[in-house]
Order: C-alpha cells, then structure tokens, then sequence
C-alpha cells in the first residue's frame, strides 16, 4: 500500500510531457503544472498554428500566456526530492525501444497496455479507459500490444482488411473484394480464421494424441529399463550365488581329498614305524644273541663250553627283510593323476558352457529389430573390419595385404599343423567373432572356372577331412554365396539357391545377429540385394571366404 501511495504521489508531481519530476515548475490559466521548458518547447512548435493550447485539457490561449513561477510547487518538490522522492523508473511506465508506446501519449510515451483493431491504435492504462468505460468502444477488439497494427491497413485502399481472399491466400479489404478479386472465394477474415483455427485444433490434437502416445512409449521404455536393471542384477547376483557354491563345492572337496591323503599318510606311516619298531627290536635282540655266542666261542675251558652251550635260548621267529615288499612309490601320484583328471573334464564342460552362457546373454533384447540399412552409408555406420586367421588357413591359400586378402595357390604354403586349420578344402575364417549388427564387403576375383565363397559361419564347423560337413554352405552351420564368372548361388545345408541379377566384383554382407539377418548384396553406386536369410543363431559367428582355382578374395578397408 505505502508503495502504491508512494507511486501516486510521483504520478501528481510529474510533467504530463517529459513524465519526470517537475523542474521550474510553472502553471498555465487552466491550472495544469508542466516543466516550464516543456511547456515553452510544446508552445514553440505550435507557433505556426497561431494558437496555444493545454496538452492535458486542450484549452486554447489567443495570446501566448505569460508563465510564472509556482513557488509553491517547486519547494514542495524540492522537499520531495530531499526525503527520497524520485523520478518513476522509465521502464516502469515508459515504453523502451523494444516496447510497444502509447500512440496518444505526448512527449515520453508510455508503455501500451492494449492494441485496438478498430481504431488501429495502441494505448497506455491511462489512455485505455474510454475504450473500458464508454458503451460504443467496449466493442472495439482489444488485443495484446502490437507494433504491426498497420499491417492490417490496405496498401491500396487504405482500409481495414477484414476480408480474405483464398484463391490467392491473402488478407484484402473490402474495396479489394469487389474490384481486383471480385471473381475470387473472398470470405470474412473471421470466418477464414474460424476455419483455420478449427484446422489447427485438430493438428493440435494430433499432436497431443501422439504425445501421449510417446509418452505412453517412453513409460513402457523406463519401465523396460528398470525391468533389464533389474533382471540383469538379479542374474548376476545368482550367478555369483552359484559360482560361490561351485567354488564351495570345489573347496569342500579339495578339503575332503586333504583329509583323506592325510589320513591314509597317518595310517600308512603308522604301519611302517609299527615295523620300524619291530625290526629294531629283534636287531638288538640278534645283537645280544651273537654277543652270548661270540662269548661261549670265546671260552677257552672245554668243560665249561660244553657246559654253557645247552643253556643257549633259541632264536625268536625272523621276520626278514626279504618278506617285506615295499611297492614303488606311486600311490599319491595316482591321486594327482585323478584330480588333473577332474580338472580337465570341468575345463571342458566350462568351455563347452562358456559360448552357450554368452549367447543367451547376447539374444536378451528387448527392442524390436531395426529396419535394414538402404544406402551404403547407412550400411558403413555398422563396418566391421575383418582380418583372416592363419591358423584356419589351408595349406594352398596364401594371405597377405596385413591378413586381409587371400589367393588360392596351386604349391602349398609352409604353414605348421594346427588343429583350427582347413585340411581339405581352401577356405580361411576370421579372427573376430560377429555379434550384434556387422557389415563388410570383399572384392572377388573369379574367372570362367574360378570360383569364391563369401560365407558367415558358426566358429565349431568341422577342419579336417574333405566332407561335406567342412565345406561353407554344405552343413546347418554355415551360410555361403558362391560366385564364379557366369552366375551367383547361394548355398545352406546343402540346398542351392539360384540368384538372380548381374554379376558383381564386391560382394556386402550385412548381419544383425540378435534379428536373425543375413544380407548379401551387389555394391555398386546403389546396393542390389542378392539373397536375405531369416533365421535363428545360436552362436557367435565368423566370417569366411572359399578360394578355388586360382580365384582371389579380399576384405575391404571401409574405415
């Protein structure tokens, strides 16, 4: 309240022109205070006229009147200014160069408060009043202020534009109407913007039912987060659960087999020492007895020999050294023999399991499959590089450029025996395993009797031998096409597919293993799909590559 009383009394003691605080305050014949240099400038202008007149009620001097000095006005100013009373704030009531100015306020215009379509003017609270109080202009339309006003006036007429012109799409007046767009689909603005509005009530509603229908989407996607968070943690926390347990069993066993060594060594060191005991004892026993002899050997009288020699005690029964079989000394090794056993048959079925775990892990997916990439920059966001494994590589296959190209040679190259390696047929497989959405491209080489197979395949397919269950497309582990110089094949367990459309020199594949997707497509300014597989994978997989007759194959740099 102090605050709206402080701003009142800034209100009556500022000039109506400059809207500061009065300086020089002087005072005309209708009793309205200005700054006697407003007033004198406002006056000067109107010159010309002949006439003066008050800016605040209008009223008209023949003659210029004389200003005088208000005394009291001016102290009581002064007595303002000294106890903190200052000019309004410019941007409390002023319109700044951004703002939209009253177009009826003299001197420092006020901010505009509304903008009137009828009148095509803007004005201040002070201003605005007739158009809240007076019945003819409470039906003007008031709108927020607007400094494009008289965009609503005709260029060529000079009038309102209240009409719009559909043929051309554009706001005309009525003048406008019936002369250069008389043959025209004219309406009313209002009843175009009905329209219009009636159009962009339904867009809104589009756009709110796919709101909600995203923001339905976006729970189900949280929720889905929260569900893999938490499953994931759950199985991590059994997995560690059971691998303790595991580790537990494998610690309760080790203790058990310590044990029973221990105790086995206990009872068999006991028997030996039991022996031991005995053996010492009969020692000193023999020892005595030979003792007694060497003495009656020694005894020189005949009669007393003779007498002495009935009284000797006979001998105890022997336990001799040659009744005591001591086995080689094998037993406990036989039991390292049995845990290393142990040991390896875990290793394996570790290893077995090891691929199985990892690809359940990898299938959890709980989005849709992506649509296939179209253009071949779409397909280079998912580029895979692919360097071949010399360990895979049969004999008559030579690598080079860095792992990645290959040729079939007819001498065979001095490679060591290696279990991963291709004995009868000339194919080599990739050091990377292929998970996830992978794509890559090989250049072939092939003549008339040349032959290359670009292949995917699981990393378990069989090396040795010269049977169909080695050969890429010949088994349900593998997936192969086949180019030679007059046609394409594509090939999985045995069954040929024919592929149609031309030949090509560089061959894409692109694999989305969690969907299941094999592509193989002709690579040229546009891609050309030659064969699509839909199916499951179980494994990770490996890319391949046959080389036969000579024929070349390299995995291409897309990077």
């Amino acid at each position: 309240m102090a605050q709206r009383e402080f701003r009142l009394d800034q209100e009556r003691f500022c000039c109506s022109i400059c809207l500061d605080l009065l300086k020089d305050p002087v005072t005309t014949g209708c009793g309205h205070s200005y700054c006697k240099s407003c007033i004198n400038t406002h006056w000067d202008n109107g010159e010309e006229r002949g006439s003066y007149s008050c800016p605040q009620c209008r009223q008209t001097f023949t003659l210029r009147p004389v200003l005088g000095k208000n005394t009291m006005l001016a102290a009581l100013v002064e007595e303002l200014k000294k106890t903190g009373l200052q000019a309004a704030p410019a941007d409390h009531c002023c319109a700044g160069p951004e703002d939209v100015a009253c177009d009826v306020c003299t001197g420092r215009k006020l901010k505009a408060l509304k903008s009137c379509l009828v009148c095509l003017a803007s004005y201040c609270e002070k201003h605005l009043q007739p158009h809240l109080q007076s019945a003819p202009l409470k039906k003007h339309k008031l709108v927020e202020p607007s400094e494009k006003l008289q965009e609503n006036i005709c260029s060529h007429h000079d009038e309102v534009m209240k009409m719009f012109c559909r043929t051309d799409q554009q706001c005309i007046c009525y003048l406008c109407s019936v002369e250069d767009h008389k043959d025209h689909d004219t309406v009313s603005a209002a009843a175009e913007r009905t329209e219009r509005q009636r159009e962009l009530s339904l867009r809104r509603q589009t756009i709110q039912q796919r709101v909600q229908d995203t923001e339905k989407d976006l729970k189900l996607l949280q929720q889905e987060e929260k569900d893999v968070n938490g499953s994931a943690d759950k199985a991590v926390e059994d997995s560690e659960e059971i691998f303790t347990e595991l580790i537990r069993l494998l610690e309760k066993r080790s203790s058990d087999v310590k044990q029973q060594i221990r105790s086995q060594q206990e009872t068999e060191v006991s028997r030996v020492r039991e022996l031991q005991e005995r053996l010492e004892q009969e020692i000193t026993e023999l020892k005595r007895k030979d003792h007694e002899l060497q003495q009656l050997l020694d005894t020189e009288d005949h009669n007393q020999f003779l007498y002495n020699y009935p009284s000797l005690s006979p001998l105890s029964e022997s336990t001799h050294s040659s009744s005591i079989r001591i086995r080689p000394l094998r037993n406990f090794e036989d039991v390292k023999a049995a845990v290393s056993q142990v040991r390896g048959r875990l290793q394996d079925i570790l290893s077995e399991t090891e691929t199985e775990i990892l690809q359940i892990v990898s299938q959890v997916d709980v989005l849709l499959p992506q649509p296939e990439p179209e253009t071949r920059a779409d397909f280079l966001k998912y580029s895979q590089e692919i360097t071949l494994d010399p360990n895979t590589a049969n004999k008559h296959l030579r690598l080079s450029e860095g792992n990645r190209k290959v040729t079939c040679m007819r001498k065979k190259q001095s490679y060591s025996n290696h279990p991963d390696r291709f004995t009868g047929w000339p194919q080599v497989l990739s050091r990377e395993n292929l998970n996830g959405r992978c794509y890559w491209e090989v250049e072939v080489k092939v003549g008339i009797r040349e032959v290359v197979g670009v292949a995917v395949t699981y990393k378990n397919i069989s090396r040795a031998g010269r049977s169909g269950e080695c050969v890429f497309g010949y088994n349900d582990k593998s997936w192969s096409l086949y180019c030679d110089g007059n046609s394409n094949n594509f090939h999985y367990n045995s069954i040929m597919t024919p592929v149609s459309g031309p030949q090509s020199s560089r061959v894409g594949v692109y694999l989305d293993h969690s969907a299941g997707v094999l592509s193989f497509y002709r690579v040229s300014d546009t891609m050309t799909l030659l064969h699509r597989v839909h199916t499951t994978f179980t494994q990770p997989l490996h890319a391949g590559v046959g080389v036969y007759n000579g024929s070349t194959a390299e995995f291409c740099k897309l990077k």
